[in-house]
């Protein structure tokens, strides 16, 4: 009697610990998939990134003269997110024919100087 409650039991212990195995195995490989689907998410939003940036850079090749890509690029050694900015207001000035094209130096600073202050503008002040 006491041998069969103890097979029963070591019988029941193993079918409870293959169950957890099953369940461990299928959480982990839940969690291989999702990190799999986070990094291919990270890598086409890198790559899509990386595309834009390049479109910005040879539509700046256009839009620019040398001087002003010159001042391009020094502005965006400094700050890159302004230039960026600047490379995307370019182009949207661009798009409505709002700029003539080359853009020189004297007109890069006048249009770096109006975004400047419609972005302090924008600030918010406490009173």
């Amino acid at each position: 009697m006491i041998g069969s409650d103890f097979m029963s039991s070591a019988t029941d212990d193993s079918m409870e610990l293959e169950a957890f195995r099953q369940r461990r195995q299928l959480e982990l490989q839940q969690q291989l998939e999702q990190q799999a689907k986070q990094q291919a998410a990270a890598e086409i939003e890198s790559h899509s990134q990386a595309q834009e940036q390049q479109a910005l850079d040879q539509a700046m090749k256009t839009i620019l003269t040398s001087d002003a890509r010159s001042r391009l690029t020094n502005i965006s050694l400094v700050d890159t997110d302004k230039a960026n900015l600047l490379k995307r207001q370019l182009v949207t000035l661009h798009e409505q024919q709002k700029i003539s094209i080359p853009v020189n130096d004297e007109q890069l600073k006048r249009i770096l100087t109006s975004l400047s202050k419609s972005r302090r503008d924008a600030s918010i002040r406490r009173i």
